[in-house]
């Protein structure tokens, strides 16, 4: 179990415990984390997972797929160290992980 905290737009901080083996998505829509639309229920097929990761968690994170990099294309306003949260797997190693929701997702 890893604890992950999620930033809304609206400046509200959440840290909640998600189980290993469950996505970052799936961990914010269990919890009622607003912002996180995922439409496509975790399947890379759209971007209404968008987060922004907290930079010095980047590198510590499996890289992206070229999947992940055309669906960031279409999310709103992508940045460096944007990420689909479907894509990040909670395990151990990423307890404390921070991410930010944008003000909207695409």
């Amino acid at each position: 179990m890893a604890k992950i905290t999620y930033h809304t737009h609206d400046s509200k901080t959440h840290t909640i415990d998600i189980q290993n083996g469950l996505t970052v998505m799936e961990g914010a829509v269990q919890n009622d984390i607003s912002g996180i639309d995922a439409d496509c229920g975790g399947g890379m097929a759209c971007a209404t997972c968008h987060v922004y990761v907290k930079e010095d968690w980047f590198e510590k994170l499996p890289k992206k797929e070229d999947g992940e990099e055309d669906m960031l294309d279409m999310a709103y306003e992508p940045k460096q160290n944007s990420r689909l949260s479907c894509q990040l797997i909670v395990s151990d190693e990423l307890d404390g992980l921070e991410v930010t929701i944008p003000e909207k997702q695409a």
